[in-house]
């Protein structure tokens, strides 16, 4: 028995503390019990529903907790403070709670004397990986065979020799799984009973970071030497990576990277409700600067991440954009990290929530689920979006049912998809493809929860993100999808103007806008069950049209530009020095009055295929612009005026390879796609991989990755010139830039 333990009968007293005592203690054998369990404890608000006829007194927070810090059967914890109502909210104010342990069978004693308690279970939340493979395994057997064991040395390093300490290896049988960390020297011993080399069905190995996942259907394993993974580095499919910086598959697929680079979130605040955030790490450093440690309350505990979890979702969310490692949604949006893993508990994400609402957060990443539910989690939930704070929750990683809170319907609840050539074969992301697959590699991974509580759906397999201290990892989880939507929704709330006017108050209905618009967004998937991606994949650039048509031309340097960008078109052969057609509007008439189909579509023609459009101002090859084509400021932004931006084509798949470097980064490599048109050469019609009809560009970068200053007006025509030469070498109609790094 500790110091603190108390007796079971209550007739001992703890022995005196004393450095001799203490070590005793420790080095003492301590029998295994059960523990009690934790729970919630609050006053009903009033009338209370009690015993008709019986007449109970009100109860208060202050009184609550004396009542069970007097009763010795009960430890009490602590205590959450309560908060009112929000003015002219629907949503009640929110209890005192206290958090105490105690036995099932006192809870109910005291739920007969004291009518008027509301008593909750504080459960464990997760935010657990996604269950390694194989997931259908035979059940265990009730007795296992005595004498019968198999030990399994593993070795695991790089194709260059070097180990891979701290590397997670997994081997499954018919029985239970057994699972081991590498040494320094790379090795790893697993030993399981009642298994022989025969009946192992699979082997995975995750490195920590820097390294693709390993994993082996029905592998042939030696017990007398060691077995020999050798893992494949990330910078073998990303070239250059991290010293350069990339788009990961996901931001390309929802378009992120085709955004003007002014668009950064600034003046938006996102919290991280997770395992912290590494501020070691470079692409953490500067972007998050504030938080709270409810795990062990230290001040800048949420600065120390020992998951690896919270960092990545960090990353995804806001990552910095200098030229290196990987780049976030929003960039310049205030960020905050609310630690309440490990073992976090409902009572925590309560305290989580109390900081947001006090800081005034704006969109909340909820990278965590539970199998049961909670009514004060609900009620808090629900006091959150009253005050204005929008919650981004991740649906699950069972393949089951959405988890809770995903159910709620004031949250926005994200499902995860995967594409099948953003790993390579041989990992654990194989094991995650589940039919059907759309024309462009799209499905839906079987871990992902599903139901028609699922709102949206984003990318969250092989996933690319920081995580401590200075490394890079691929995951995969409904964790990693949630964080892409929490960063688009900063976006959206720091940029669309619907957010500076109508919907500028922190109420409800700002939240309930938000997530309108985000659904409104997305571009269906076709995967055979609307459970499972509901509204489809969020499509930044039409979340962000508004702002994006708001982008204002300099009048005395447009006439200018517009001359130099329709010279080097029509040079290219996108333009045709011809009059118009007659009888009708030629812009949207090809040869012989029949319908153009790339003017209907919206998309450029096939290259080196002239359109009937004629070379004067304000005409290009789908027609006439108002305007033409102008600058949007001193960095060079060019985009149509007084039309705003067409919707994406709904017959594009949602994303693919994106252009090189528009907000920093270059386009992930992906080497894995079969057929033509990957990497930077698009497939006929001339659209940017991955872009959509009436994309916006983006402005210029220079090699490194930074925006190219463009003041002036000399200064403006070379932004855009550098802008329509990087087009056009992308489409496949000028050569290679040989002074081009990326070559």
């Amino acid at each position: 028995m500790t110091n603190n333990d108390k007796p079971k009968d209550g007739s001992e007293e703890p022995r005196p503390a004393s450095p001799r005592g203490r070590q005793a203690s420790r080095q003492a054998p301590q029998p295994v019990e059960s523990r009690p369990r934790r729970y919630m404890v609050a006053a009903l608000p009033q009338p209370h529903p009690a015993t008709p006829g019986a007449a109970v007194p009100a109860l208060d927070g202050d009184t609550v907790r004396r009542l069970l810090e007097d009763d010795p059967e009960v430890r009490v914890l602590r205590r959450l403070r309560d908060a009112a109502g929000n003015p002219g909210a629907q949503a009640p104010g929110f209890p005192a709670v206290v958090v105490a342990e105690m036995t099932v069978e006192h809870v109910e004693a005291l739920r007969r004397q004291y009518p008027q308690l509301y008593f909750e279970r504080d459960r464990l939340l997760t935010y657990s990986d996604v269950p390694q493979p194989p997931r259908r395994r035979r059940p265990a057997p009730a007795v296992v065979p005595p004498g019968v064991e198999s030990t399994f040395a593993f070795l695991i390093r790089d194709a260059d020799g070097t180990p891979l300490p701290g590397a997670s290896v997994l081997v499954t049988g018919h029985g239970w799984p057994a699972q081991a960390s590498t040494g320094t020297d790379g090795r790893a011993v697993v030993t399981m009973v009642g298994e022989t080399p025969e009946s192992i069905t699979g082997v995975t190995v995750r490195p920590r970071s820097g390294y693709w996942s390993v994993h082996v259907d029905r592998p042939a394993l030696s017990t007398t030497r060691d077995n020999l993974l050798e893992p494949m580095r990330l910078s073998e499919t990303f070239a250059g990576f991290p010293g350069k910086q990339v788009f990961g598959w996901g931001q390309q697929a929802m378009n992120l990277d085709r955004l003007p680079p002014t668009l950064r979130g600034a003046g938006v605040k996102i919290a991280i409700i997770d395992s912290g955030a590494d501020v070691r790490h470079p692409d953490l450093r500067d972007r998050v600067r504030a938080g709270v440690d409810l795990v062990d309350g230290a001040p800048d505990g949420w600065s120390i991440d020992a998951a690896y979890h919270g960092s990545h979702c960090a990353a995804v969310v806001s990552g910095a954009d200098d030229g290196r490692g990987v780049v976030g949604f929003a960039v310049e949006a205030e960020v905050h990290a609310c630690k309440i893993f490990p073992d976090g508990r409902f009572s925590d994400l309560i305290q989580a929530l109390d900081y947001c609402i006090e800081q005034q957060i704006d969109v909340v990443n909820l990278s965590l689920a539970s199998r049961h539910q909670s009514a004060l989690v609900a009620a808090k939930i629900e006091q959150a979006r009253e005050a204005g704070v929008a919650c981004v929750v991740a649906a699950g990683n069972d393949g089951g049912p959405v988890g809770f809170p995903g159910i709620l319907p004031g949250v926005l609840t994200v499902a995860a998809v995967g594409k099948a050539d953003a790993f390579p074969p041989g990992t654990t992301h194989e094991t995650e493809i589940r039919g059907p697959m759309t024309g462009d590699g799209y499905f839906s991974p079987r871990f992902t929860c599903h139901g028609p509580e699922i709102d949206v759906c984003a990318p969250g397999v092989a996933v690319l993100s920081a995580v401590p201290s200075d490394g890079y990892a691929v995951l995969d989880g409904t964790s990693m999808a949630a964080p892409h939507v929490a960063g688009l929704a900063a976006l959206v709330l720091a940029h669309h103007g619907d957010f500076q006017g109508p919907f500028s108050g922190r109420d409800a209905r700002r939240v309930d806008h938000l997530f309108h618009i985000i659904r409104s967004s997305c571009v269906p998937l076709n995967l055979g069950d609307l459970h499972r991606t509901g509204a489809g994949m969020p499509n930044a650039l039409r979340a962000l049209a508004p702002a994006l048509a708001q982008i204002t031309p300099e009048p005395v340097e447009a006439d200018t530009l517009l001359g130099q960008l329709t010279a080097e078109m029509t040079g290219a052969g996108l333009l045709a020095c011809a009059d118009w057609g007659q009888g009708g509007d030629s812009g949207h008439m090809g040869q012989g009055g029949q319908a153009d189909p790339g003017a209907q579509s919206g998309m450029p023609p096939h290259p080196g295929m002239a359109t009937q459009a004629a070379c004067s101002a304000g005409a290009t090859a789908n027609g006439p612009v108002p305007g033409g084509l102008v600058t949007g400021g001193p960095r060079g932004r060019a985009t149509a005026t007084g039309g705003g931006v067409p919707p994406a084509d709904q017959r594009a798949a949602p994303g693919g390879a994106g252009t090189r470097g528009k907000r920093g980064g270059t386009a992930a490599a992906q080497p894995y796609a079969n057929g033509p048109g990957r990497g930077r050469t698009p497939a006929a019609g001339g659209r940017t991989p991955g872009g959509a009809a009436g994309d916006v560009p983006a402005g210029p970068r220079a090699a490194n990755g930074t925006p190219m200053a463009a003041t002036g007006p000399g200064g403006v025509e070379q932004a855009a010139m550098a802008w329509l030469a990087e087009e056009m070498r992308a489409a496949g109609l000028l050569g290679d830039d040989p002074a081009d790094p990326m070559e």
